[in-house]
């Protein structure tokens, strides 16, 4: 198959994997700067041009789009779609995920367990909001924020009018979410490909914070999910649309909770925790699906 890689950089970690894994397979890979393809939209001859030729048909689309180009991203992806190419992960999914408050609504709606949650653009009643989620201590956070940046835990009700105050003033959407003391700092990353959670592991913040990004800090190790958290890193995954998902879940004291889902999510420390092959399996769904499903819902 000829497979494209959707990246602004090649040389990440996860870009590497994936191409390495679908050459060994015997498929031929191109990566792709989203911000320098091209298109014409034409009911009779649509075409994807990329640093001046018109780029060939590819089997498969692998978008590996960060939250940055969003919007450009998914246009690329869309255009793609439309010439026949089998993403994985559909743009619509992608635009699912990204929209924290669209992607929780869609959870909520089906029954899956989340933290509390409020969210408001200019709370008339800063205090009204916090009460929203049970009071202090809470975390808040920005919508648009990513990776940890612009999320705050706040221990008091006071720390709390603080920040969401402080944020107002960025005239951006503030999410408030209820703070799981008993996580301690810790999650779960359920690595879900297809109908399958292939990899999990259980993320610690470094001392004195309490986010567990490993890119902040965090350290890893492979965890051991229990049935229940398995399903509902499937359900979630299924409920937004994705084939492939990084679905974050705490372990409170009334069950699992899912925290948030990645459209993208890096495959360096799941892979070099649990020593799985993960890039592997993404390339194997590909193939199981590329000249099946996806043609038959294009009409091809």
């Amino acid at each position: 198959m000829k497979i494209a890689i959707l990246s602004r950089d090649g040389t990440l970690y996860s870009c590497k994997r994936l191409r390495e894994a679908a050459m060994r397979r015997g498929h031929q890979v191109e990566i792709l700067d989203p911000l320098s393809c091209y298109m014409t939209i034409n009911p009779a001859a649509s075409a994807m041009h990329y640093k001046g030729r018109q780029l060939p048909h590819y089997d498969a689309v692998i978008p590996r789009i960060g939250s940055a180009i969003t919007f450009y991203g998914t246009a690329v992806l869309r255009q793609f779609e439309m010439l026949g190419s089998y993403p994985l992960n559909e743009s619509v999914a992608i635009t699912r995920a990204r929209d924290k408050l669209r992607s929780l609504q869609l959870l909520a709606r089906q029954g899956i367990d989340l933290p509390l949650t409020g969210i408001a653009h200019s709370p008339d009643d800063t205090s009204d909001l916090i009460d929203m989620v049970g009071g202090a201590p809470l975390v808040v956070k920005l919508v648009e924020g990513t990776q940890g940046i612009g999320v705050v835990l706040a221990e008091t009700r006071q720390a709390a009018e603080s920040v969401i105050d402080a944020f107002r003033g960025l005239n951006a959407h503030i999410l408030v979410q209820e703070y799981i003391k008993e996580a301690k700092g810790r999650d779960i990353r359920c690595l879900v490909v297809g109908d399958s959670v292939v990899a999990a592991i259980e993320r610690q913040a470094k001392e004195g914070d309490f986010r567990s990004n490993l890119h902040r800090g965090g350290v890893a190790r492979i965890a051991d999910i229990s049935p229940e958290e398995r399903e509902i890193a499937l359900r979630a995954a299924r409920t937004l649309g994705l084939d492939v998902a990084g679905v974050d879940i705490l372990r409170a004291e009334r069950g699992p909770l899912v925290m948030e889902v990645n459209a993208s999510p890096g495959l360096e420390g799941i892979e070099n925790t649990t020593g799985i092959d993960v890039a592997s399996r993404m390339i194997e769904w590909v193939e199981r699906h590329a000249n099946s499903d996806f043609c038959l819902k294009m009409g091809g």
